[in-house]
């Protein structure tokens, strides 16, 4: 997270209200209606309930406190404002902390359709939902506790945990296959390309796999890990996962299933 941030966070004031601007809320309105038109019948129950919970605004940006009351109601957590980008200290000290980081600034009409920074929108449209459900939440708080105590290479490897869960993570339920991770809840784009293109893999979520598996962030994923529900999650959380972490690293990662950046 050393890079800089074209986006500058907004601050709230001494009541905890952050003033957003016209443009910004229509901004919010937009990519909001805009995905509620994709995520039904792709968006996971757990989800689409926690969305029920939230009663998110659409006509414009949510103050957190009205976030919070929900998460702090369903299972103790809060989100909480950060800058653009924080250091992976900050970052597991939250959620170690039952917090989530929100970056409090949405991006531009010209960086609408994707953003490679986790803005305010990602932020409360794509996690926060199952932030109400106790097995996302209890996997995200124990994932935090374990990279707050990791070293630097470690966090790496502990990343790509998170990146093909919380982010990119599918269900394949009884209904068919459905969608939990926010980095695509919060994108039309790679909602449908999760759901329907025949150019990803899906497969069986293993943990030790999901943390040999290299990544980009700036592509529409060639991979997605599957669980059978979110209770899953339950399991994984009380894995020694730090033990996989130690094989992965001796066992090294998988070929890519992508060319390199400056390749692509």
């Amino acid at each position: 997270m050393g890079k800089q941030s074209q986006y500058v966070s907004r601050q709230p004031d001494e009541h905890g209200i952050i003033a957003w601007s016209a443009e910004e809320n229509a901004v919010w309105h937009d990519l909001v209606a805009r995905q509620l038109r994709h995520i039904p019948g792709k968006a996971c129950d757990e989800y689409m309930h926690g969305l029920e919970l939230l009663n998110l605004p659409l006509d414009r940006i949510p103050q957190l406190h009205e976030v919070n009351e929900v998460l702090e109601a369903t299972t103790g957590w809060k989100v909480a404002q950060v800058p653009a980008l924080i250091p992976f200290d900050e970052f597991f000290r939250l959620l170690a902390n039952k917090e989530f980081p929100v970056a409090t600034f949405i991006r531009t009409r010209e960086e609408f359709d994707y953003l490679q920074e986790p803005d305010i929108f990602h932020e409360i449209f794509g996690h926060c939902p199952l932030l109400t459900n106790p097995a996302f939440a209890h996997f995200t708080h124990q994932y935090g506790k374990l990279g707050l105590k990791a070293t630097p290479k470690e966090r790496v490897y502990l990343a790509r945990l998170y990146w093909f869960t919380v982010e990119f993570g599918l269900l394949q339920t009884e209904q068919g296959l459905r969608i939990y991770g926010g980095g695509i809840l919060s994108s039309p784009g790679e909602t449908d390309y999760a759901m329907e293109s025949e150019k990803p893999e899906r497969k069986p979520l293993n943990p030790l796999d999901a943390l040999r598996t290299p990544y980009r962030i700036d592509i529409m994923q060639p991979i997605y890990y599957t669980l059978g529900s979110t209770d899953e999650l339950y399991d994984i959380a009380n894995l020694d996962i730090m033990a996989l972490v130690h094989e992965a690293m001796e066992l090294g990662l998988f070929e890519p299933k992508f060319p390199p950046k400056d390749a692509a």
